[in-house]
């Protein structure tokens, strides 16, 4: 995987910048180095290298082997619940399922011990019961199915889009519009693999429909509702348009004023038809603690 580094990640140390860029921990990113996995420019370097914000980073990270997806008792807010399925509203800094430099402590380990073992096997035994997904610091609901008939009736909606989805999202600068929509195509990154970028090349068509909430200073309060569920798409597509997430620092937001942990992002609405009993079911959450207290800081501004 190669990585091209800007001017805005000078001075940036290299195991730091990994660990954002890759999701992975800052110890695997350090292990990584250490292991000669990683090159600049072509060489070899010490762990404790600062980035220039001009190089291309080359970095190599072993598939995961023999991960073992093991319950663990950890809490997790459950929304619904039923033999079929269960809706949870996940944490902020929570990753979804296992994966390299995540092998435990995720939702996927707390769902197994919540649900006795009793997940869907369609996505095999990383990602038991994962229909959709979430970003690491993206908060929000999320639907697991519970058996393979449930699984597939969800999958079916998701892609002929009839699942209502919607966000609630803290903006850099100030929309100039009250509502929108944004309908640019989304593929992967030509040089950074783990990331997405708007272009015609290898892409997917992806709307993304936007209502401004409140402005404030320098920012907005956004709702978006996606028509189409791309890797990342809010992210990206509202860094197309010059309003990146604030505290999205692979997107765009590398002064990260609000000092964030990751995006202000959060999942607050999902509509479905139950896949089983074609009961129509809405969930809605509250705003999560860390977004409250966003809101509460720009409002003071």
């Amino acid at each position: 995987m190669k990585i091209q580094t800007s001017p805005s990640d000078r001075d940036k140390r290299i195991d730091i910048f990994l660990s954002e860029q890759l999701s992975i921990s800052r110890s695997l990113a350090q292990g990584l180095i250490v292991s000669l996995l990683v090159k600049v420019n072509g060489c070899n370097i010490a762990k404790n290298y600062r980035l220039r914000g001009d190089e291309i980073i080359e970095a190599t990270v072993p598939e995961p082997t023999d991960i073992e997806t093991t319950p663990q008792d950890i809490p997790v807010e459950i929304v619904y619940e039923d033999e079929h399925l269960l809706v949870v509203n996940k944490p902020k800094g929570m990753v979804v399922h296992p994966a390299a430099g995540n092998p435990d402590e995720t939702l996927v380990n707390a769902l197994l011990f919540h649900c006795a073992g009793r997940l869907s096997s369609i996505n095999g035994k990383v990602r038991p019961g994962i229909v959709h997904r979430l970003d690491k610091d993206t908060a929000g609901l999320l639907i697991v199915a519970k058996t393979d008939k449930a699984h597939t009736g969800l999958a079916a909606q998701i892609a002929d889009h009839s699942f209502s989805r919607k966000y609630e999202a803290v903006v850099l600068g100030n929309l100039k519009e009250d509502g929108g929509s944004i309908n640019k195509p989304i593929g992967r990154h030509r040089v950074d693999r783990k990331k997405m970028t708007v272009t015609e090349t290898g892409s997917k068509p992806a709307v993304t429909h936007y209502r401004v909430i409140q402005r404030y200073n320098g920012f907005t309060h956004v709702e978006l509702t996606l028509e189409t569920g791309r890797t990342h798409q809010i992210r990206v597509h509202m860094a197309s348009v010059g309003h990146p997430v604030a505290g999205d620092s692979v997107y765009g937001d590398k002064k990260n004023a609000l000092g964030l942990k990751g995006q202000c992002l959060f999942a607050y609405h999902i509509g479905f038809v139950h896949p089983i009993t074609g009961e129509h079911l809405v969930f809605e959450a509250n705003k999560p603690e860390f977004f409250n207290k966003v809101l509460e800081k720009l409002n003071k501004a």
